[in-house]
């Protein structure tokens, strides 16, 4: 067989991983274009192997170690998408810029119940009135529009 075939369809392989790595968004599909690249990568080791007849198969070898740390690093980035699909709900690569939780959110939240059981030690603290006011405030707003539509 000529060496330019194998050379010329793993030419074309690493090119349609290298466009899927730039031009995706899905996780799981720049996860399959990596894929691509590395099978285009063992297609070149194979194809030269067999060109200088290597006592060795040095290029054989190679390619099974290719392919145990590509099973390896399939297994590590779908743990990842899915636990990023998991927290987030989208796996859209140009949106997670960062692994931590969105700031709005988590500012708004933490700011409002860190305030809110601070104010429950410190109203616990000084006798316990301070929260009965409220579920009373609460509960005086509901009846008075209803004492105001009676008469």
């Amino acid at each position: 067989m000529h060496l330019a075939y194998p050379t010329v369809v793993a030419a074309l392989l690493f090119s349609v991983g290298v466009y899927g790595v730039l031009a995706r968004r899905n996780a799981i599909l720049v996860l399959m274009s990596v894929e691509l690249m590395l099978n285009a990568v063992n297609l070149n080791l194979v194809t030269f192997d067999m060109r200088f007849r290597d006592r060795l198969h040095g290029g054989q070898v190679l390619t099974l170690f290719t392919i145990v740390i590509a099973a390896a690093e399939v297994g590590l980035g779908l743990a990842i998408v899915l636990l990023v699909f998991r927290n987030r709900q989208m796996v859209d690569i140009d949106r997670l810029r960062s692994l931590s939780e969105s700031t709005d959110e988590s500012d708004d939240e933490a700011g409002g119940e860190a305030g809110g059981e601070a104010g429950g030690e410190a109203g616990g603290e000084a006798g316990g009135p301070e929260p009965e006011p409220a579920a009373e405030t609460g509960s005086e707003t509901g009846p008075e529009p209803v004492e105001e539509a009676a008469p």
